[in-house]
């Protein structure tokens, strides 16, 4: 990877804890840090369409390796150009491996040292993922920043599965990075491929993690196989003997975590770059993520509710729709109702995460955490 395409620079450090502002630079543009990507599944953010996504000014968003391998076909998006061209979109863009939808999602996967078989979800179809053919198929796709095959391991799960877990896990991020970077492959030097730390809730192992793929020459990294149902504790004590090991000029990203608690939480120990299905999935099912906490509209108590919905927040939701209005569009089947608790769920995520940034180039990241606590109500 040339370095003049994809690099990292932090701008500020916070004097008290590891948390840093700072800036991801790609070819499709930059990212400042830290930083919140909505996720777009199958090649959409739920219910929202790219302008709304610029107007809410999201730097960069997600894409599934799995699903988009199953519906609608790699040949599909390949004969479109790739994902960007495929769904218009001209900003950076992120693909996980699909690992994990195939080890929770997946029907009959038989699992080896080679790769996974499994039968799609979708239409029971026979497929079968091996490090070397995920990284082609995200080539294909064309993301920005790509992910080895990973095993993720649910939780509670014991230390001897998890230690020979993580030897697969290694294995496979080995391979994906040799077959990322063969002289072949035209893509080598235009999407920038992080490793995956797993170990499940162990400090050991997620720090021999750790350490393997930065001596294996990856330079950004994912911690992954958090938030899968182990207590925040865990979730933090596993950040805290990881993130010292990282090299402090490479991105951290933290998988599939995006409460506005976590946050606060996990860029005080030093994470990068969240991305979660959260939001758009509490808005499609009429909840709504606010400075008080989440707000179910369905409850009867918002039907002559008149007020703004969160009056903390300045988004085109709260300025201008009523909780009784969006309760009514809930209770009466209307899409409008699922479309706009995404767009305020959405604005909430990523300007929460802006504002930290603001507070930690400011030096006042602690003032705004306990602000922020004093309305807030952990849910």
């Amino acid at each position: 990877m040339k370095k003049d395409n994809f690099s990292f620079e932090i701008i500020k450090k916070e004097s008290k804890f590891p948390a840093r502002a700072g800036v991801l630079r790609t070819p499709r543009g930059d990212i400042p840090t830290p930083v919140f990507m909505p996720v777009g599944t199958q090649a959409t953010v739920k219910t929202m369409d790219n302008r709304d996504l610029l107007s809410l000014d999201a730097k960069i968003i997600l894409g599934n390796t799995y699903h988009l391998y199953v519906r609608p076909g790699i040949d599909v998006i390949e004969g479109a150009g790739g994902l960007h061209k495929f769904m218009n979109w001209q900003r950076p863009m992120l693909t996980d491996s699909g690992g994990y939808q195939v080890f929770s999602l997946a029907k009959l996967r038989e699992l080896d040292s080679d790769g996974v078989t499994f039968n799609s979800h979708f239409d029971g179809k026979r497929h079968r993922f091996t490090p070397e053919r995920v990284i082609e198929i995200q080539n294909i796709l064309g993301s920005d920043i790509i992910m080895p095959l990973d095993e993720c391991l649910p939780y509670p799960c014991e230390y001897e599965k998890a230690k020979e877990s993580l030897k697969l896990t290694h294995d496979w991020a080995k391979r994906s990075l040799l077959h990322h970077l063969r002289e072949d492959n035209e893509k080598r030097d235009k999407q920038w491929l992080f490793g995956i730390i797993q170990g499940g809730v162990y400090g050991d192992l997620r720090k021999e993690s750790a350490k393997f793929m930065i001596e294996s020459g990856f330079k950004g990294f994912s911690i992954g196989g958090l938030s899968v149902g182990e207590p925040k504790e865990h979730m933090h004590s596993v950040l805290e003997e990881v993130i010292p090991v990282l090299p402090e000029d490479s991105p951290r990203y933290l998988m599939g975590v995006g409460k506005p608690e976590d946050f606060f939480e996990c860029i005080e120990r030093g994470v990068d770059m969240f991305d979660c299905v959260l939001p758009t999935r509490m808005g499609r099912n009429g909840t709504i993520i606010t400075h008080r906490g989440k707000v179910n509209l369905r409850n009867a108590k918002y039907t002559k509710d008149y007020t703004s919905p969160d009056p903390l927040c300045d988004c085109y939701v709260c300025k201008n729709h009523t909780p009784s209005y969006l309760r009514h569009l809930f209770i009466t089947g209307e899409v409008l109702g699922p479309r706009l608790a995404s767009y305020h769920n959405l604005h909430f995520s990523l300007n929460l995460v802006r504002r930290i940034r603001e507070a930690i180039l400011e030096g006042r990241f602690e003032e705004l955490k306990k602000e922020f606590y004093e309305k807030y109500e952990v849910w």
